[in-house]
């Protein structure tokens, strides 16, 4: 019963248009024009109230799925002051063909930026990969990736100077040995890679001092492209946990997986006393059930049959 694939990352956002915009200029993205509706199972499947209403825009990418979402009544802005190592970090990791270029058209948008002048060539022990983080106008924070040769998924390797997919969504977590027990042990997925990041560059790359870093890729069964990243943060410590952001808040981003046995997986899960965002299972208003969860840390976590 386990997830097979990474559907699809939602990112909260206060105001849609101006999201969208980000995302289209700024970044050199297409976007899907908006759609808006008001779905009780879903909204009851995310814990909120069944007359919300939602807005949303798709990224357009090839495979992968990334979702702007607006609600109505809207939740909480995004905590001030932020870090990378916050407890309710997650960020999208996008694959850059040409990272400087995709940099000189980010910056004319005049993002707030993480990562101090420009993208950052990472350690052997990373791949040397190059990486630049930064924040939209919301606080929402993103990275941008560029894979060397013979590195990362091979399609990487191919396609335009701007933007052609993110590669993974990446979370801050606590323990990570308890992190490891919730997504291998009982989502059923494989650990890809880990590292123990640290040094300037690190320090650079996430804006903070003294960074030492486990970071851990978890692979789904079927789909090992797009994946999860566990950042453990050994030093510096982020602050301590406050209580997870509902669906509705700026601060929430939520990965959407397929699971195999989505039943079977409820029960598992119901057994080791998850904390559900929804009532158990939901049949959704198109015949597929859903479920909701968060991850040892408060992350909101999605699983569809």
């Amino acid at each position: 019963m386990p997830v097979t694939k990474l559907m699809r990352v939602v990112i909260t956002v206060a105001d849609l248009d101006r999201a969208t915009r980000f995302f289209g200029v700024g970044l050199g993205l297409e976007v899907a024009p908006e759609t808006r509706f008001c779905d009780a199972q879903w909204n009851g499947l995310l814990g909120l109230d069944p007359r919300t209403i939602m807005r949303t825009a798709d990224i357009r990418f090839q495979r992968e799925g990334l979702t702007l979402a607006a609600f109505d009544p809207p939740g909480v802005p995004y905590p001030e002051p932020r870090a990378s190592n916050d407890p309710w970090f997650e960020h999208v990791a996008l694959v850059a063909g040409d990272i400087q270029a995709v940099w000189a058209r980010l910056e004319k948008a005049g993002p707030e930026t993480v990562t101090a002048h420009g993208p950052v060539l990472l350690p052997p022990n990373t791949g040397r990969v190059s990486a630049f983080k930064f924040r939209d106008f919301e606080g929402h924070p993103l990275e941008l990736i560029a894979f060397p040769q013979g590195v990362g998924d091979p399609r990487w390797q191919h396609g335009s100077a701007g933007i052609r997919g993110f590669d993974h969504t990446a979370i801050a977590v606590s323990d990570l040995d308890r992190s490891l027990a919730f997504y291998t042990g009982l989502l059923g997925m494989r650990v890809g890679g880990r590292s123990l990041n640290q040094g300037p560059e690190q320090d650079r790359l996430d804006g903070l001092s003294g960074c030492l870093v486990d970071v851990v890729a978890l692979q789904p069964l079927s789909q090992p492209t797009p994946h999860v990243e566990l950042l453990h943060y050994r030093s510096p410590q982020g602050r301590t946990a406050v209580a997870a952001p509902h669906a509705n808040d700026v601060a929430s981003v939520r990965q959407v997986h397929k699971v195999d046995d989505l039943e079977g997986l409820v029960r598992r899960l119901e057994a080791a006393d998850v904390v559900f965002v929804s009532d158990g299972l939901v049949c959704l208003a198109d015949g597929g059930n859903g479920a909701a969860v968060r991850d040892p840390d408060g992350h909101l976590i999605v699983l569809l049959d």
